[in-house]
């Protein structure tokens, strides 16, 4: 089922008649974007005027209870319909191992995302890329670790030939035509928070900004033109703190944060939901002056205990903001590793307690998944 009203219908319209004359100007960082980028940003920020997309992280490699069934998703089974982002994670390129950190072979994902792709969907990168100081994971937070891999730095040149991995990995990403394929690319995401090596408690704005320009001069370079960037953050409380280790606009395209629900709402506590507008309302301001998109690129409540979470909570957690996606993250299902183990999942399966209320969100005329994205064909001018 596609969900439009006349208004969105008219705008797709619109948007097929006057794309060629918008697209003429780049409004990425990148001045030597690939059209198809800009085309795909272009039509994100009209399609952000009328509803947002909805993502998931690893949706076709697993979800509860099932792994690499082709074609099967979690969200499609509860709705019919695949998620409009598909997010994965580039965490083992490092190390050249044939397996991402949740194990998904990076020879599926390659196809994962060019079929994706070939539906309508976009994509979204994230890497959990080891501590290139020690060669302990992301987690690993010795001092001086994002000091050392910059230039003149004694992880620098190891650094160097990670992104080489990542470059190569991504310069095959592409589709039926042999374009590269658009991607949202994520790296350093929540970098506000104190848990990974480029958090900032383990580097000065000067040393992060250093590393995030880096990075994307080093995939410049390499013919990685199909970027399209997003600064991540985790909790902020202002705008100076959301700020403080941005690189500038010269160096981003779309502006987000990560935050989670830990514990099952009350009626009462509205928190979640509260700390979301107000950061939304932060982010909002700058994205404006700054013309750049805004998502709320993680987010989720565990195993979604709330019957009502996706049309209570976060709904209006997103408000009336424009936001061009949100994305949940991924499901694993019974996770051994965790302390103590348990279920892991962020979207609903069948039988779920959340599963009615999630095929509600998904008829809302303002959510997108992928048959919507389908018929806006955010791809085409």
């Amino acid at each position: 089922m596609i969900k439009y009203s006349l208004p969105i219908l008219l705008m797709a319209f619109l948007q097929g008649c006057a794309g060629i004359a918008q697209t003429t100007i780049n409004p990425l960082c990148d001045k030597n974007a690939t059209e198809e980028a800009i085309t795909l940003y272009y039509n994100l920020q009209k399609t952000a005027q009328s509803g947002f997309l909805f993502g998931h992280q690893d949706d076709l490699a697993y979800g509860v209870n099932w792994r690499y069934e082709p074609g099967r998703s979690d969200v499609k089974d509860v709705t019919g319909d695949y998620p409009g982002v598909y997010g994965w994670d580039l965490g083992g390129l490092e190390k050249k191992s044939d397996k991402n950190l949740d194990g998904i072979p990076f020879d599926k994902m390659r196809q994962f995302i060019i079929d994706g792709k070939k539906r309508g969907g976009i994509i979204t990168l994230s890497w959990h890329l080891d501590n290139p100081l020690t060669g302990k994971n992301a987690w690993d937070t010795t001092p001086k670790s994002m000091e050392s891999v910059l230039p003149g730095g004694a992880s620098h040149e190891k650094y160097k030939s990670w992104l080489d991995e990542a470059a190569k990995f991504m310069l095959t990403l592409k589709d039926d035509k042999g374009k590269l394929i658009p991607i949202l690319y994520r790296p350093f995401h929540e970098l506000t928070g104190d848990w990974f090596w480029w958090c900032k408690n383990n580097g000065s704005p000067e040393q992060f900004k250093a590393l995030w320009k880096f990075t994307v001069d080093y995939y410049r370079m390499k013919g990685l033109h199909n970027l399209i960037y997003v600064y991540n953050t985790s909790d902020f409380v202002s705008r100076a703190d959301f700020l403080e280790y941005y690189p500038g606009a010269d160096y981003a395209d779309v502006l987000s944060f990560d935050t989670y629900e830990y514990s099952p709402p009350k009626p009462e506590d509205t928190s979640f939901i509260q700390k979301c507008q107000k950061q939304f309302a932060i982010i909002d301001d700058i994205a404006k002056e700054q013309h750049k998109l805004i998502a709320l690129a993680e987010t989720g409540l565990e195993q979604i205990p709330y019957e009502k979470w996706w049309t209570d909570t976060l709904v209006k957690a997103i408000g009336q903001y424009k936001i061009s996606y949100v994305l949940v993250w991924r499901n694993h299902g019974w996770n051994e590793w965790m302390n103590p183990p348990h279920m892991h999942y962020y979207a609903p399966y069948k039988g779920q307690v959340s599963e009615e209320d999630f095929v509600d969100f998904y008829n809302l005329p303002n959510t997108f998944f992928e048959k919507d994205a389908k018929a806006l064909s955010l791809y085409k001018k």
